[in-house]
């Protein structure tokens, strides 16, 4: 079997969304200091690093991440390569991914995946991600998951959320800040982990691909 952990780590070092805090990893106590065990606290935000987005994240009432179905987390996945040439997940350019009519999680590699070979980079607003149309692309698709290789599904500038509400309100999962260097086009098993928190609006995730060994 071939296994692929597609999951960023979560380090103080990754970029931010502008605004928001980077992780912070503290040692409450240390073996290395005397201490009888060593404890590490854990403060981020819980759109950092790799991260599931849920319905309360942009949907008033909307549902928390503990709700998120787990049989849309994992389960068959497609992976599409996208040109590093596109800029832009549009209806043109997701039509022409040929990507399979039966696929209903879908994850994007594109150009924005080369970012992850350094980690600690200054945060980039020019990333690839869906335009408004490629939302309702998505939707029209009868799409479940969609994952995306840096920190959103919606492109920087965007003025309102168009995509994330759009997805969100359909009950599509975005999955964010994925690394996909190594994992080649097609089909590939899927689990998709955040953590159970109760209400929240998304969270840090383990993401893993596998499949069977050619």
């Amino acid at each position: 079997m071939t296994l692929l952990d597609i999951t960023l780590t979560l380090a103080p070092t990754l970029p931010a969304w502008p605004g928001e805090p980077h992780a912070r990893l503290e040692r409450l106590q240390d073996l290395a200091n005397g201490d009888p065990c060593t404890v590490t606290r854990l403060d981020t935000v819980v759109h950092c690093g790799t991260h599931v987005d849920a319905p309360a994240h942009f949907i008033p009432g909307g549902a928390g991440i503990d709700a998120v179905p787990l049989d849309v987390l994992m389960g068959p996945c497609w992976v599409a390569d996208v040109a590093d040439s596109v800029d832009s997940l549009t209806p043109r350019v997701l039509d022409g991914l040929g990507i399979p009519a039966e696929a209903r999680r879908v994850l994007f590699r594109t150009r924005n995946s080369a970012l992850w070979a350094q980690p600690a980079h200054d945060f980039h607003t020019d990333f690839v991600a869906f335009d408004r149309a490629g939302g309702d692309w998505a939707v029209a698709r009868g799409l479940i998951l969609v994952g995306i290789d840096y920190l959103s599904v919606e492109p920087f500038h965007h003025a309102e959320p168009w995509v994330h509400r759009t997805l969100l309100a359909a009950g599509i999962v975005p999955v964010e800040g994925l690394d996909l260097r190594a994992a080649t086009a097609g089909w590939w098993q899927l689990a998709c982990l955040p953590l159970k928190l109760p209400g929240a609006d998304g969270s840090p995730a383990r993401v893993v691909l596998t499949r069977d060994a050619d």
